[in-house]
């Protein structure tokens, strides 16, 4: 499995965290930035970091910004992404068991580094159930692809 990671200056400490995590799991790490305590705009590092995701670089995406708000939002733009943000177990593990989310958002600024470990253990451990889940996951997709599809039309 390989991970897409980014964050911008406010996520950096807990990156830095979950950078190491997937590192002693041995999990490979795409690394996207940031790495100073210097300000970025976070939608740059959301776009770059998605975007691997979306076209198969990476197999999931890890954001981290103050409260994972702005990165979850950007994120959902990227066509064929669902990110979803998660400060605890549950939802992280429904995020993947339900709605098939390769990105997860965290705010560094609302969870501490223990806890941020275990919903990440949670997430990268879940799958996709499939099941009464498919179809939604399906309509969520075609949705992503219609409005795709208007914009390159507009072109």
């Amino acid at each position: 499995m390989r991970i897409a990671l980014g964050c911008d200056e406010a996520g950096l400490p807990l990156m830095d965290v979950l950078r190491q995590h997937l590192k002693d799991k041995g999990i490979e790490v795409a690394d996207y930035g940031v790495h100073s305590v210097d300000p970025v705009d976070y939608p740059d590092i959301a776009v770059e970091a998605s975007e691997a995701v979306a076209d198969g670089s990476c197999d999931r995406g890890i954001l981290v910004c103050g409260t994972g708000i702005g990165m979850c939002i950007t994120a959902n733009k990227v066509p064929g992404v669902r990110a979803a943000l998660c400060h605890d177990t549950y939802s992280a593990e429904r995020a993947r068991k339900s709605n098939d989310a390769q990105v997860i958002t965290m705010g560094a600024r609302v969870i501490g580094t223990e806890l941020a470990k275990a919903i990440l253990d949670v997430w990268l451990e879940s799958e996709f159930a499939g099941g009464r889940s498919t179809p939604k996951v399906e309509k969520m997709k075609a949705v992503d692809e219609r409005f795709r599809q208007h914009l390159e039309e507009k072109g």
